[in-house]
């Protein structure tokens, strides 16, 4: 079941994506010869007007294909015969539809919340005696963090939402990080605050301020989370470029998918499985809109940064050129989706 519903989700995001692309061309007057959900053999296909609708085998990827995109002709109708703004809009567009989605998803998670998180301190771990003096365990508290300070920054990281606390707190090695906090209205700076739990060793010795749910704190929380998700995205990024990220942990298709699936079929209810779910999906959507505006020939971001060109030379660079780069672009990414299909599948076989 929960495979099922891994394959649903990944299909979803897939499919809003190139709902993007397809509905602001047929918006902007291009032409679309096809748009098509899934990759490989056809399952399905059905033509409306001048467009062919197909549903393909593997729920791996998808595309919505127009006329002219690597060519020119005399089609007035054509891509590249399109203003340069509807072009730029039309390739904007995917990945602005994976926000919107990432952002509705989020808003559900939150919704599923009992209630909602912020970034206050309520209160710190400790044990009150006979004489009513407390004895803390949170070291936190006694290296200079305080009841209501307001989470601003830890170790130069802007903090948007609880989750840039789970991130860095689950990524870091080291107890003691330097911490800007909001405090009576001022911004005031900490060093060297120790986060730690003396029972546990935990990095978590702090309680956060939580808030019944209205429509002001649901939007204000995901707004929230989903700039930490972009974050977090942002992140991961820098550190596969820079090679902090070994080329065994670079995940494909199949990974995200198990991931989806595991994570709903470990739940220990439907509260919790809808949150994992809400969390997964959103984050991976996210995910799909920031890779894809990255200037890497094949995707979105390649073809934008053509456009760029174009709108710098007043010219637009040959489609002839063009294509060799984009399918330069596509060779490379298809190797890295090789290698991160070949890391999944050796994952699923190893446990």
């Amino acid at each position: 079941m929960g495979i099922i519903i891994a394959l649903l989700v990944f299909g979803l995001i897939v499919t809003v994506h190139e709902f993007g692309h397809f509905i602001c061309a047929k918006l902007s007057g291009i032409k679309v010869l096809e748009f098509s959900v899934g990759m490989g053999p056809k399952l399905l296909q059905t033509k409306k007007g001048e467009t062919k609708y197909s549903l393909r085998l593997l729920p791996i990827g998808g595309y919505c294909a127009m006329q002219d995109e690597d060519n020119s002709s005399d089609d007035p109708r054509g891509f590249r015969n399109a203003k340069l703004w509807k072009r730029m809009l039309v390739l904007f567009a995917g990945p602005l539809m994976n926000f919107v989605l990432g952002f509705i998803l989020i808003i559900g998670m939150v919704c599923s919340m009992d209630s909602i998180p912020t970034r206050t301190v309520e209160g710190f771990y400790g044990k009150k005696d006979d004489s009513g003096n407390t004895t803390y365990y949170s070291s936190s508290h006694e290296t200079g963090l305080e009841y209501g300070d307001k989470f601003l920054e830890v170790d130069g990281i802007h903090i948007f939402s609880y989750l840039d606390l789970s991130y860095i707190f689950a990524t870091t090695k080291t107890h003691t990080h330097d911490v800007v906090v909001e405090r009576d209205g001022k911004k005031v700076e900490l060093e060297d605050v120790k986060f730690l739990d003396k029972r546990d060793n935990d990095h978590v010795d702090f309680c956060l301020v939580y808030r019944g749910k209205n429509p002001l704190n649901v939007t204000k929380c995901s707004g929230g989370v989903f700039m930490s998700m972009g974050h977090m995205v942002g992140m991961s990024l820098k550190q596969l470029v820079t090679g902090k990220v070994e080329k065994e942990e670079v995940s494909g298709p199949v990974g995200v998918v198990t991931t989806i699936s595991e994570a709903t079929e470990k739940s220990e209810n439907k509260q919790d499985a809808f949150l994992q779910l809400f969390y997964m999906s959103a984050l991976i959507s996210i995910n799909v809109g920031i890779f894809n505006l990255l200037p890497i020939p094949g995707l979105d971001g390649g073809r934008l940064l053509f456009c760029f060109i174009e709108l710098v030379r007043r010219k637009p660079v040959k489609p002839e050129h063009e294509g060799y780069v984009h399918l330069a672009g596509m060779a490379l990414l298809l190797g890295i989706m090789v290698i991160a299909t070949y890391n999944d599948i050796a994952r699923l076989i190893t446990g």
